[in-house]
């Protein structure tokens, strides 16, 4: 049965995952193939509002419940609020939405809680540790398909520092600092552990200035020229519903 391919976008905080998403999903659209997009998590359902809430404290979906904020949560505990709000939606939606479409586009997702949940790790075992838990988790326990292709877009911690200087609000992740700059060295030896194609979001060896920053397009035609290449499809098992 003709499946849609299955596109994740991935990156370190102010990497511009939803606005390359959107342009993917423009691009794929103009050539004239049936295409979806999600954001993950998905806000407007109801595990996704759980996420945002009591669990990030985004201002919009209310204060969080934990007083140690996301952002020191126990990463195993951390993992299973995001792992359900996947498995709640893909079976609410984006499984039966596979087999309509061309294309599949993903803005974040289990690559996601890899970074951000194995970057709590206190030594590098732990990390493995932690990683291999999201794996059986997600992939196996809540049985979520493997993604065709990730594109992993990298922007360096004290850029995207810059380029949210003026933004207000941010949750328990994002106002911690110590929390993304770890993200951001777990999610460059993740890349490399699990082969994802990488993008770095800076023209230069390190960032010094705004000015190193390469601008949308020319980060979009580099993911274009990626989702371009032949991508072999991962075999794909429905999913079980008690």
């Amino acid at each position: 049965m003709k499946r849609a391919k299955l596109i994740v976008i991935e990156g370190t905080d102010g990497s511009g995952k939803e606005t390359q998403s959107k342009k993917l999903e423009n691009y794929y659209l103009e050539k004239g193939l049936k295409v979806k997009r999600y954001s993950f998590p998905i806000y407007s359902t109801p595990t996704g509002r759980i996420v945002g809430g009591p669990y990030l404290g985004k201002n919009e979906y209310g204060e969080t419940y934990f007083p140690e904020t996301s952002a020191c949560v126990d990463p195993l505990v951390s993992s299973l609020y995001y792992a359900a709000d996947r498995r709640y939606n893909f079976l609410n939606e984006i499984e039966s939405e596979m087999y309509k479409n061309d294309i599949i586009i993903l803005d974040r997702y289990i690559t996601s809680n890899m970074g951000h949940q194995a970057g709590k790790a206190k030594t590098n075992k732990d990390r493995d540790k932690i990683l291999h838990f999201i794996e059986v988790l997600e992939y196996d326990l809540c049985e979520l398909p493997y993604p065709d292709k990730v594109i992993f877009l990298h922007m360096p911690f004290e850029a995207a520092k810059e380029l949210r200087k003026d933004r207000v609000g941010g949750d328990g992740n994002e106002n911690n600092e110590d929390h993304l700059r770890n993200a951001e060295k777990t999610y460059v030896y993740i890349a490399k552990k699990y082969n994802w194609d990488y993008i770095n979001c800076i023209r230069t060896k390190k960032y010094n200035s705004l000015e190193d920053i390469k601008s949308i397009d020319e980060i979009s035609d580099e993911i274009i020229k990626l989702c371009d290449e032949n991508i072999p499809l991962e075999k794909i098992q429905k999913m079980t519903k008690f």
